[in-house]
């Protein structure tokens, strides 16, 4: 029971990260104006971010090339880091173990959005020449070393972050009235195993799922849906429910209310610490006619990954080529682009190799 109840725990930052993206996919900027004052804006300290100097190098000679043909000025595409923590004390900064690690890219010109869920156990650089857990980084260093993680191992150029707290979730889910989810007959005891924990926890009720099938899922039921690990796929089967969540409230909450999208944001944004501020965050949702999440996907990619126990550092996710994984990550975010690995990353992935070699043979 203790077991389950820590899963429970540790589900429910992902999906009020995802909320996050909602917000923006949902597009009621001025549902998110009379809001943002609940939001925990924080500094970041721009002088401990670090980019690839490749990346940055590549960027400017865009621009330059750009300007040359004259072409038509146009805004380009924006990374943002979201994370998750298990923080029960209201802590969102350093010294709390990040549940969830995700970077939204938005397509500011076509006001598309990508989400990629990097995998907490993936075996990574800290980005301090030490190798673990990448959700370490964030216990370590906070936002700061959390992004410089994700910037050296997968070159990017991540400069701001959204961290989200565990609270809300089931609000948020039942203030849209529910979603509809197709379960499976494999699903629906762990789905109520899963809710009966939770309700204990909570001191509350639960309805049980009874049957398979499409169905509306109140809150403690779509947040007991997204825990579910036991059947066929794993974790990665998991992360792929709680997308399907995510893809249900924001087909929910195209035809909803004002007042039930204010109830549902209610439910997040005073679990949200920050580094943009109010005017960034409406540059980011700028459109009335609102974002569209064109794909969802999980690093390191199927296909490129393989789990081992890598000695005292436990169960891990081990990207088998970081080089591969990166290159497929670039087309995933870029698809015009033909994208070649730093030198960085190259180096990244032979001490990965080296260091976990023993333990997937």
């Amino acid at each position: 029971m203790d077991k389950r109840k820590r899963g429970f725990r540790g589900s429910i930052p992902l999906l009020i990260a995802e909320i996050c993206i909602l917000l923006i996919a949902i597009g009621v900027m001025y549902v998110v104006v009379t809001m943002t004052s609940e939001v925990n804006h924080k500094d970041i300290d721009e002088g401990k971010i670090r980019i690839n100097e490749e990346i940055v190098n590549k960027k400017t000679t865009e621009i330059k090339q750009k300007e040359t043909k004259k072409e038509e000025k146009k805004k380009g595409y924006r990374n943002i880091a979201l994370f998750g923590v298990d923080a029960r004390d209201g802590e969102l900064g350093r010294g709390t173990r990040s549940d969830t690690i995700m970077i939204a890219s938005i397509n500011q010109d076509t006001q598309e959005i990508k989400l990629i869920s990097v995998f907490r156990d993936t075996y990574l650089n800290l980005s301090n020449d030490s190798y673990n857990k990448c959700n370490t980084a964030y216990a370590q260093g906070g936002p700061e070393q959390a992004i410089n993680m994700l910037n050296m191992n997968l070159d990017l150029d991540i400069t701001d972050y959204v961290t989200i707290g565990f609270s809300g979730l089931i609000d948020a889910v039942d203030a849209l009235g529910g979603v509809e989810i197709e379960i499976t007959d494999s699903e629906i005891s762990h789905l109520n195993n899963y809710q009966l924990c939770m309700a204990e926890e909570l001191g509350v009720d639960y309805i049980p799922v009874e049957q398979s099938g499409r169905q509306l899922l109140n809150g403690m039921q779509a947040t007991a849906y997204c825990r579910i690990r036991y059947t066929k796929g794993d974790d990665f089967r998991r992360a792929e429910r709680q997308r399907d969540v995510i893809r249900a409230m924001m087909d929910k909450a195209g035809g909803a209310s004002v007042s039930t999208l204010t109830d549902m944001v209610n439910a997040v944004l005073p679990q949200v610490e920050t580094s943009l501020d109010v005017n960034e965050i409406l540059s980011v949702l700028g459109s009335v006619a609102g974002y569209n999440m064109v794909e969802s996907d999980g690093f390191p990619f199927e296909g490129g990954r393989a789990g081992a126990n890598v000695g005292s550092k436990g169960s891990c996710v081990i990207p088998i080529d970081l080089e591969e994984n990166v290159r497929q990550l670039h087309h995933v975010l870029y698809p015009e682009e033909r994208y070649t690995p730093s030198a960085q990353v190259e180096l990244i992935d032979e001490e990965i190799k080296e260091q976990t070699g023993e333990y997937l043979q």
